[in-house]
């Protein structure tokens, strides 16, 4: 018998899709991959040494708690007590494979099909598909000139059917860190229409500062309205033990908890057994590794300062720039696999996150050295019109 699955959407991976366009390059020189955002560096010594004691300990590979390892949960409550001066506790804190899987299991708590959800543009693709995959509408709020998205903005866009307001900051793929009185209005209105603040924070640790990403766990009632996501991977340079948190009031945890149980009985173990090590006890190699970005940053800014080739850096900030190309008239994907083709440089199109074609590039300043920031500036000056 042979199988005939259905087709849930039309939608396919924006990732898998680049990365299947290197079967067209000619290779006449190295690959220069610039497309999915992954920590160039292996993780700390002590998250290595503690996995170790781990794989040989024979309790090592049972099942946790499902809402994640106790000290992990405290560990990480105390954490962003500290860095956020609001008070997060234990109960706050479920432990899961990942960032995406976060928002996947709070947004199925939150919604179902027909019921609505606002995301920024540009937003994080995943969480488009998800949505538009479990019936969910996403309503997309247009940001200002500076790519900063405005509560007021996003105030006529709530209907009866709102469920939720998702912010991504610093954002991917545009990099922008929204101000902390602008997430604080974002609060205000997510509690005047009684819907979910959901902020995704995964590259907290990238900022170009040390101040509090915002304030909102300094209101003892900030259960009631913020969900607040973060991921393990990046801070921890470990992607492949999917690891991440949702941090919420207990009520949405307990069903989150419900539906972790069904899916994934927990999140993997050595993926928190790492995590907990890496919050105890590499916190100055964690400090060294966020330094490190900044520097790429500051990097590319100073390579796309001339707009090589007519390539506009828009903005950049935790792992990315985001780039508007020169060929207006000429859709992004030809842009993208003449860059691959013609000029061995892999970069995500801007139609992975926005709803049309404005042409845009994300490009992963993480992936690359000083040099190769560099020989991208000079790979994008050689591009001209796509397939001439």
């Amino acid at each position: 018998m042979r199988l005939s699955p259905r087709t849930i959407q039309q939608i396919d991976s924006p990732i898998s899709t680049a990365y299947a366009l290197l079967a067209r390059r000619a290779g006449a020189r190295d690959l220069l991959d610039l497309a999915q955002a992954a920590p160039p560096y292996p993780p700390a010594p002590e998250v290595v040494e503690h996995i170790e004691r781990v794989a040989r300990d024979p309790h090592g590979g049972e099942y946790t708690e499902v809402p994640g390892l106790p000290r992990l949960r405290e560990a990480f409550a105390a954490e962003l007590s500290h860095a956020y001066r609001g008070a997060v506790s234990a109960e706050h804190v479920v432990v899961t494979a990942g960032c995406n899987q976060a928002f996947c299991l709070v947004t199925l708590a939150l919604a179902g099909p027909a019921d609505e959800v606002v995301l920024t543009l540009p937003y994080y693709f995943n969480h488009d598909m998800w949505l538009r995959l479990n019936g969910i509408v996403p309503v997309y709020l247009e940001p200002g000139p500076d790519l900063v998205p405005s509560a007021a903005a996003a105030e006529p866009l709530i209907t009866r059917r709102t469920r939720a307001i998702v912010l991504v900051t610093p954002g991917n793929p545009s990099g922008v860190t929204v101000p902390p009185d602008r997430i604080a209005e974002f609060a205000a209105l997510a509690r005047r229409h009684g819907i979910a603040l959901i902020i995704d924070e995964t590259y907290r640790s990238f900022r170009d500062t040390g101040e509090p990403a915002h304030l909102l766990f300094a209101d003892p009632d900030w259960p009631d309205t913020v969900v607040s996501l973060h991921s393990f991977a990046k801070d921890l340079a470990i992607p492949g033990y999917r690891v991440g948190a949702v941090v919420a009031g207990p009520a949405l945890n307990r069903e989150v908890c419900k539906l972790l149980d069904c899916v994934a009985i927990c999140a993997p173990r050595i993926g928190q057994e790492a995590a907990w090590a890496g919050l105890t006890m590499a916190r100055q190699w964690r400090l060294a590794r966020a330094r490190e970005i900044g520097q790429k940053r500051q990097w590319f800014v100073d390579a796309m300062a001339t707009r090589p080739g007519g390539f506009e850096a828009l903005s950049v900030g935790g792992y990315f720039g985001w780039v508007r190309h020169p060929f207006a008239g000429h859709p992004t994907a030809d842009v993208v696999q003449e860059l691959v083709v013609k000029h061995d440089t892999l970069v995500m199109p801007g139609t992975a996150f926005l709803p049309d074609d404005r042409g845009m590039l994300r490009i992963s300043v993480s992936n690359a050295d000083q040099a190769q920031i560099a020989d991208l500036a000079d790979r994008l000056a050689a591009v001209s019109v796509p397939g001439r």
